[in-house]
């Protein structure tokens, strides 16, 4: 029985801990191989629900070392401005509000209408627990005049976009059909057909 024992000279780091939370070999000063140097960026956007509107920017910067800082603002449901300032380490994603939301001003007729809305919500709720399934379903309600004309409207003019769509077609195939009919065949493909 022959054995051979040999050395070689490989990259094994990846095996040599198996520790996850130890530092790689490749951070050590020890290796031949140095670290890749940093990818720095930047970016920033502003965007809006139509032209010329803007209701939420972002702004990033990263020095490629694995910290990013940046700010972002929308508007929330208030029409309020809110802007949110970050950084991003390796410990973490560390908001910073601009400024704290306040809680909703309650006039008397706001709190009428939210006593309203609360009773209404616990009838409906009640109603749905006590739901027999054994009852007539609800009929959807009559439409009116106005929506039977509209959807009268709809169709005659989805009808015509559908005729004029199908008279264009009939056309286009009629002159690919006459030039096909015309047209001579390709030199090339003559001399193909006789050699």
């Amino acid at each position: 029985m022959l054995v051979a024992i040999g050395t070689c000279m490989a990259d094994v780091s990846h095996v040599i801990s198996q520790d996850p939370y130890a530092i790689p070999l490749e951070y050590h000063s020890t290796t031949s191989t140095p670290p890749p140097p940093p990818k720095p960026y930047v970016f920033a956007y502003t965007a809006g629900r139509y032209p010329g509107h803007v209701d939420r920017t972002h702004s990033e910067v990263s020095d490629g070392s694995g910290v990013v800082r940046g700010a972002f603002s929308y508007v929330d449901p208030r029409h309020q401005v809110r802007t949110v300032e970050y950084v991003a380490d390796q410990y973490g994603f560390h908001p910073i509000l601009s400024h704290e939301p306040k809680g909703p001003v309650e006039t008397e007729a706001v709190q009428r209408a939210a006593e309203r809305h609360h009773a209404l919500y616990s009838r409906i709720a009640h109603a749905h627990a006590t739901y027999d399934p054994h009852l007539q379903p609800v009929v959807s309600p009559r439409e009116s005049a106005a929506v039977i004309h509209a959807k009268e409207k709809h169709f005659s003019l989805y009808e015509k976009i559908a005729a004029e769509h199908a008279r264009i077609g009939a056309e286009q195939e009629a002159q690919r059909l006459a030039f096909e009919a015309t047209s001579l065949p390709n030199e090339i493909d003559e001399h193909h057909q006789l050699h």
